[in-house]
């Protein structure tokens, strides 16, 4: 089946790689209600625990698998269901990266093969099935912004030192992007690029230095907050289904629409965000501050006109909407968060 011809299953099958991470395990829940799910996982950056909630539904299946090797999903006995020898996968969500801040140092490599290994594994498998694909690549593509030039568009090429302590990542990024252009022009595929600004919710990964489920954390706990740099380093915020809105919207739009950003540009300071989390907690905490995490880095903020144009797309949650639904969640669930947290 060639992309963009009409499909003629009732359901269509879609695969998702880190599918038990955050915004992967969000993508799956949302895709259920018009797809058929493989959600691939190896489990060493995530947790079951995110998908425990879709295992019952018959149209979606996890698979332990490591997508920086060649994948065959046709070997796996679970996916019989899916008839993908008949059916094949009509749309493929590469999601697979670490994105530990306090463990970056231990996944370094992990991060390489993500961004190297695992795009064309996960590019080949769309070239076998002629499916429909979307990269969640980062806005760290842009590099560090400057005082007066901190709003990115998707023209912009940035400056990225790929040398660096974060090149395996930042860089990485960027080789993966031209992995998904270059087999976009040898193979004429419809692939899709969604360029991530921070984006915050449930599910995301406790006492990792990630900055508002580190924050609730400690307010719930009435510990100290830590702010890993300065408290006027400034950064927008966007809620996850927000995200996961833009990013199948993306999947659904023209051939023609291949590289949009995604996020909020309405800007905080870090300060200020926890300043708003000790208050919705009623909290004792203080704010105090330490050296900066190297994966933790200054960002810039998106322009969204594309996004607005292509996609009609903007950003709906508010932050203290966003922040009351991640602080009730994270109440509901801290102590299996904590529990299954892979340093414990």
């Amino acid at each position: 089946m060639k992309s963009g011809e009409s499909i003629i299953f009732e359901k269509k099958n879609v695969l998702v790689t880190g599918g038990a991470g955050f915004l992967g395990s969000h993508i799956c829940e949302r895709l259920l209600k018009e797809a058929k799910v493989i959600c691939l996982d190896n489990l060493s950056n995530s947790t079951i625990q995110n998908i425990d909630h879709l295992l019952q539904y018959p149209d979606f299946e996890f698979i332990k698998c490591d997508v920086n090797k060649p994948i065959d999903l046709e070997q796996f006995d679970e996916l019989d269901k899916f008839k993908l020898k008949f059916q094949g996968v009509q749309e493929i969500y590469h999601l697979a990266c670490p994105t530990s801040p306090k463990d970056f140092e231990i996944h370094k490599l992990e991060s390489l093969w993500a961004n190297s290994n695992s795009m064309i594994n996960t590019l080949d498998l769309a070239v076998k099935y002629r499916a429909k694909y979307l990269f969640s690549s980062s806005s760290v593509i842009y590099g560090p912004p400057a005082p007066d030039f901190n709003v990115f568009s998707e023209e912009d090429e940035g400056l990225v030192e790929h040398l660096s302590p974060r090149g395996c990542y930042d860089e990485g990024k960027r080789f993966a992007e031209t992995c998904v252009e270059t087999y976009r022009q040898v193979y004429g595929l419809d692939a899709k690029i969604g360029r991530i600004f921070t984006t915050y919710g449930p599910r995301m990964k406790m006492r990792d230095g990630l900055v508002i489920p580190d924050f609730i954390v400690d307010a719930l706990e009435g510990k100290d907050m830590v702010i890993y740099g300065s408290g006027d380093m400034e950064q927008s915020y966007c809620y996850v289904t927000d995200l996961i809105d833009g990013l199948i919207r993306l999947m659904h739009s023209d051939p023609d629409v291949s590289v949009v950003n995604l996020g909020h540009n309405q800007v905080y300071k870090v300060a200020e965000v926890a300043e708003k989390i000790i208050k919705m907690t009623s909290s004792s905490s203080k704010v105090v501050f330490e050296e900066p995490l190297v994966f933790l880095t200054t960002k810039g903020i998106p322009d969204l006109t594309k996004a607005k144009e292509t996609l009609e797309w903007i950003p709906l949650i508010s932050l203290e909407d966003g922040l009351q639904n991640t602080i009730d969640y994270t109440i509901a669930n801290k102590e299996m968060m904590e529990f299954n947290h892979p340093n414990n």
